[in-house]
């Protein structure tokens, strides 16, 4: 199957963004994300899931629409469906899509079992604001987040 956006390897066409998607149960992570988004012009908001299924479910309705991320902001630990089970669905179903893995957690099994399922990267969520949205450039680059 062929991507049907862009190549993730190339350099956005003007006046392009990055589509981004944020899966976190909590609602403050997911509204501080989104503010954070906003502020750059080269990245948009294209949905928030509270959970793994939802995500996918969202996901699909945003393929219809022609608007699938291209890269997926994660937390790992949720209710229900858990982000490493949602990444491992996401990356098989959708390859080119860019999963970034963003939790509260550094347990070595987590980041394991993250790296398993096909996340791009592993970010704490302490990190700042431009270390973050450095690696949804370099996750949708596909170059690895230092």
């Amino acid at each position: 199957m062929t991507d049907p956006i862009a190549d993730p390897g190339e350099e956005l066409p003007q006046g392009s963004c990055i589509r981004v998607l944020i899966v976190d149960d909590h609602a403050v992570v997911r509204r501080g994300l989104a503010t954070c988004l906003s502020v750059f012009d080269d990245l948009e908001l294209v949905g928030e899931a509270i959970e793994g299924k939802a995500a996918m479910k969202l996901c699909e309705q945003l393929e219809r629409e022609q608007r699938l991320p291209d890269v997926v902001l994660m937390d790992l630990v949720m209710p229900g469906m858990n982000g490493v089970v949602a990444t491992r669905l996401i990356t098989e179903r959708w390859p080119w899509v860019r999963v970034i893995a963003l939790t509260s957690f550094e347990a070595d099994n987590l980041l394991e079992n993250a790296c398993q399922a096909g996340v791009s990267a592993y970010l704490l969520k302490n990190v700042s604001s431009e270390e973050l949205v450095q690696a949804i450039r370099d996750a949708y680059a596909a170059q690895p987040a230092a």
